[in-house]
């Protein structure tokens, strides 16, 4: 009887070694990002684009910008978009990157380099994250209202409402997940019903999905966490002694990588999810 009491405290012990993440950094770039917010792979041309917000979260003072880097951090060009204001959250679609620019979302053509038009979101103040579904609809939040706005064919409507601390948003087939409410990860399924899948914390920042209904939630202040679909979570990364935020992360499904804006750290660094 010892022995089977040994060797389940064993296997048990074994299964929750397994089951616990954690963080391998792989790389960081100097600190010559001016306020980066937002990470966003394209892993298949080799792109990271990073939104520099410049000197300021909120003032339309036409600093800002977009950046490329490559997958191993080296600069290809940190003026690859310039003439905006303070960008934030990107998404991208087919041959289109699409980026929240405090009241504005900014759609650019990737191949010509281009800002093809701004669409003015109607009693916007603070635009952060955006994302964009497999049909080629856009969602984009305002913290500071507390609503989520729909894009369809270049036109707002607000799509959901009185959301406290809303901010990361991940379209994921005919669901909207949601860094909002009391420090929560929340789902918003077609009919706009709220379902919470987690109690965090802190408020999220960057939410990505890992593919198995587990996601990497990135709170500003410097930690990132890794939630399970049950709704548990564990400590991948605490860097607030540091100073060292963790704004609005990029994941690499494949490679299991998670790229990390640190915001007044000036930098963006790379970590394997392991």
């Amino acid at each position: 009887m010892k022995k089977i009491i040994i060797l389940s405290l064993a296997l048990l012990l074994g299964t929750t070694v397994k089951a616990q993440h954690k963080l391998e950094k792989i790389w960081e770039t100097d600190s010559i990002i001016n306020m980066p917010e937002s990470v966003l792979p394209d892993t298949k041309a080799g792109i990271l684009y990073v939104s520099i917000m410049g000197n300021s979260a909120d003032e339309k003072d036409g600093i800002g910008g977009i950046g490329k880097l490559d997958l191993n951090g080296k600069i290809i060009d940190l003026d690859w978009i310039h003439g905006l204001n303070s960008p934030k959250g990107l998404a991208k679609y087919g041959n289109t990157l699409y980026a929240a620019d405090i009241t504005d979302v900014v759609v650019i053509d990737i191949p010509s380099s281009k800002i093809v038009r701004k669409i003015p979101i109607a009693g916007s103040i603070f635009l952060n994250d955006i994302t964009v579904s497999d049909k080629g609809v856009v969602y984009v939040s305002d913290s500071r209202t507390k609503k989520i706005h729909q894009i369809i064919n270049n036109k707002d409507a607000v799509y959901l409402e009185n959301i406290d601390g809303v901010n990361g948003l991940k379209a994921i087939g005919k669901d909207l997940y949601i860094a909002g409410g009391n420090k929560q990860l929340l789902q918003a399924n077609e009919k706009k019903e709220l379902t919470t899948i987690a109690d965090l914390p802190c408020g999220g920042d960057g939410i990505e999905p890992i593919g198995n209904g587990d996601f990497v939630y990135s709170c500003w202040a410097g930690y990132i966490y890794y939630v399970h679909a049950n709704g548990k979570y564990e400590l991948l990364l605490d860097s607030t002694a540091e100073k060292k935020n963790t704004a609005d992360i990029g994941y690499d499904p494949v490679k299991k990588i998670i790229y990390v804006p640190t915001f007044f750290k000036k930098s963006v660094a790379a970590y394997q999810l392991k």
